[in-house]
């Protein structure tokens, strides 16, 4: 596939594909195509996972930026503010 995958697309594939190796009764070459098939799907949702909390961070630092520079809510006790 040459087109990019997005995060639940991955999700739900590598969720596939983690039921059929469970499943069992494949040839060793099938077992070992769907594994390696598994490991790219799990890198496509961790690049996802990473850039969503850099995004995050990066609204996160913006926020506390634009109120003065003052501590992190979560030093400070308040409950996160809901996005």
């Amino acid at each position: 596939m040459n087109q990019a995958l997005s995060y639940e697309q991955a999700r739900d594939e590598l969720t596939e594909v983690v039921k059929r190796l469970e499943a069992g009764g494949l040839s060793l070459e099938e077992s070992l195509d769907l594994w390696e098939r598994g490991e790219r799907l799990a890198a496509i949702c961790a690049e996802w996972l990473e850039g969503a909390r850099a995004r995050i961070a990066t609204a996160m630092a913006q926020r506390s930026g634009e109120s003065g520079g003052s501590a992190p809510r979560e030093k400070t006790g308040e409950p996160p503010a809901p996005f």
